[in-house]
């Protein structure tokens, strides 16, 4: 599979009774950075549209505009075959409880279309919302702290989709190589030509193993061209007369 995940196998994200357009608005921004743009609302607390969600999704005005709003989340999944329910509460569960990533690998591989939903943000999902789940998807947390807000209760869930797909990587820009030898041979002759006069090489029994051990400092970052020709541009600077301006006479 290659390109944007086809539109049956990517999951529903279902936002049941969600509180805040903000929140909606940073889920929708964290489902479409990886590749999800079904968004399903079950009854979300100020109505639909809601003018703070769309600056708060930060572009992913798609997820929005096609968002569609249910009154019950039975009504919300019911073209879905299964239904993973988001949760940190596992006692008394007789469902699979799974990892976002087990959940991921289960819906790339099922037949039917999958929902995962999500409950309100100072709540969560209601023991009669995972009565209509197929399984449960929950994290490790820290039993002392678990409060993930619902953005990144849905970026967890949508990134271990992603890693099922082939999105493209953000464009990384191109590194120059490294410089020829001989220009680094230059630039360190120049360091060297202006260190002598100071004295960085006394005493003279030392000079050899100084100027080696400034060779080997010199080496590490694999300079590349423009490197070596902006730090000798340093070093000329350095030979100059304060206050005097490139052109000018060196010392």
């Amino acid at each position: 599979m290659s390109g944007t995940p086809s539109s049956d196998k990517r999951p529903v994200i279902v936002l049941v009774r969600p509180q805040l357009g903000e929140n909606i608005g940073k889920a929708a921004r964290a489902m479409l950075n990886f590749g999800l743009v079904e968004m399903r609302l079950v009854s979300p607390r100020d109505g639909w549209p809601n003018p703070s969600a769309g600056p708060a999704a930060a572009g992913a005005d798609v997820v929005l505009e096609q968002a569609q709003v249910f009154d019950t989340l039975a009504d919300a999944v019911s073209d879905c075959a299964h239904v993973y329910a988001t949760t940190v509460r596992k006692r008394g569960v007789t469902k699979p409880v799974l990892t976002p990533e087990q959940a991921a690998k289960d819906v790339i591989g099922a037949t039917g279309r999958s929902a995962i939903i999500f409950g309100p943000e100072r709540s969560g999902l209601e023991t009669d919302d995972v009565a209509l789940a197929r399984a449960i998807i929950t994290v490790p947390i820290n039993p002392e702290f678990g409060s993930l807000n619902l953005a990144q209760a849905v970026i967890l869930c949508a990134y271990e989709f992603s890693k099922h797909v082939d999105l493209v990587q953000p464009t990384v820009e191109d590194l120059l190589p490294p410089a020829p030898q001989e220009e680094f041979e230059g630039m360190f002759e120049q360091l060297c030509t202006l260190l002598e006069p100071r004295g960085y090489f006394e005493p003279a029994a030392r000079a050899t193993a100084t100027r080696r051990t400034l060779r080997t400092m010199m080496t590490k970052p694999g300079w590349n061209h423009l490197e070596l020709r902006t730090f000798r541009g340093v070093l000329s600077s350095l030979r100059r007369k304060p206050g005097s301006r490139p052109g000018d006479a060196l010392e």
